[in-house]
C-alpha cells in the first residue's frame, strides 16, 4: 500500500370506519427502503455503528456529500481546535456519529480534488510546516485536496505533495510522501442514500398497466382523426408481458391492431 501511494502525485387488518395516519405511511415508505427484491433487509451494519455515518467509496460520493468527517484510526475523527490546527478526536461508542467540532464541509473544486471548510467557518490547508491548519478565508492552491483512492482505501493527498496523517504527538499534518498506516483515513457522510424506486421507471409507465397503454398511444397516435384508439384486448396480456420484460412490443402490437401508431406499418 505503501509503495502504491509513493507513486501517487497529484400489512395490517383493516377495520371498518379506521382512518389511516400519515405517520403509517411513512413507516411503510421506511420499510420498504429497508427491504430488498427478495424481501431480506439490507443494512449498513457499518454505517449503523457509526451512528448512521456511512463511508465513501470514491470521488463521485465526496463532492455530493456537503458535510462530512474524516475518520483517523478506529472510531476517531479529525477534531478542529479553536487555534486553527487539528488533532484527533476521542473515540466514540458504538452508535455515535462525529461531534459538531469534527464535521466539515467538502467543497468539489475540480473534477479531481476538493477543499474543506471546518466548522469556524475557514478552509484547511497546510501551513509552513506542513501542520494541518483551518485558517484560510478562501479557497486558494494550498487550500485543495485530492482524494487519492486504491484498493479500497483512501488517503488525501495536500498541496505540498504530502498525505495527511497523524504525528506522534496526535496532531493533523500533512508531512509523508508515502500514504502509511497512519495517513490512512475514512471520510464518512450522513447523505440520504434513498433511491426513488421509480427513477429508472419511463414517466408513461409509472401507474396502472391500462393508464401506461394510454399513456403511449397519446404519445405516438397518428391523430388522423383526433380520437384515441384503445384496445380493447384483455389488460391481463399486457401483464403477462410486464413480467417477461416485453411490454413495450405487447402495447406497439395492440397499436398496429388498432394503426393507432404513426410508425405502424
Amino acid at each position: 500500500m505503501a509503495d502504491s501511494y509513493s507513486l501517487v502525485k497529484g400489512g395490517k387488518l383493516k377495520l371498518k370506519g379506521h382512518k389511516s395516519h400519515k405517520k403509517h405511511k411513512k413507516e411503510k415508505r421506511k420499510r420498504k427502503r429497508d427491504d430488498d427484491s427478495d424481501g431480506e433487509v439490507v443494512k449498513d451494519e457499518d454505517a449503523v455503528k457509526h451512528g448512521g455515518w456511512w463511508e465513501m467509496k470514491n470521488f463521485e460520493e465526496i463532492a455530493k456529500a456537503g458535510s462530512s468527517a474524516i475518520e483517523m484510526g478506529n472510531m476517531a475523527y479529525m477534531l478542529a481546535l479553536d487555534n486553527g490546527l487539528f488533532t484527533v478526536g476521542p473515540t466514540r461508542e458504538i452508535g455515535e456519529g462525529p461531534n459538531p467540532e469534527e464535521i466539515l464541509t467538502a467543497i468539489k473544486v475540480t473534477d479531481t480534488k476538493i477543499a474543506l471548510k471546518s466548522g469556524y467557518d475557514k478552509y484547511i490547508s497546510v501551513d509552513s510546516v506542513g501542520r494541518v491548519a483551518g485558517r484560510s478565508d478562501a479557497i486558494g492552491s494550498r487550500e485543495q485536496w485530492e482524494p487519492i483512492f486504491q484498493d479500497g482505501k483512501l488517503a488525501l493527498l495536500g498541496c505540498n505533495d504530502c498525505f495527511v496523517g497523524v504525528d506522534e504527538e496526535g496532531d493533523v499534518v500533512c508531512k509523508s510522501k508515502v500514504a502509511g498506516e497512519s495517513e490512512i483515513v475514512k471520510m464518512r457522510c450522513c447523505l440520504s442514500r434513498e433511491v426513488d424506486p421509480k427513477a429508472n421507471i419511463p414517466l408513461e409507465e409509472r401507474g396502472k398497466i391500462k393508464d401506461a397503454e394510454i399513456n403511449y398511444v397519446k404519445k405516438f397516435q397518428s391523430f388522423q382523426d383526433r380520437k384515441l384508439k384503445i384496445s380493447k384486448e384483455d389488460i391481463k396480456v399486457l401483464k403477462k408481458a410486464k413480467k417477461s420484460g416485453e411490454l413495450h412490443e405487447a402495447m406497439l402490437d395492440r397499436r398496429e391492431k388498432m394503426k393507432a401508431d404513426r410508425y405502424c406499418k
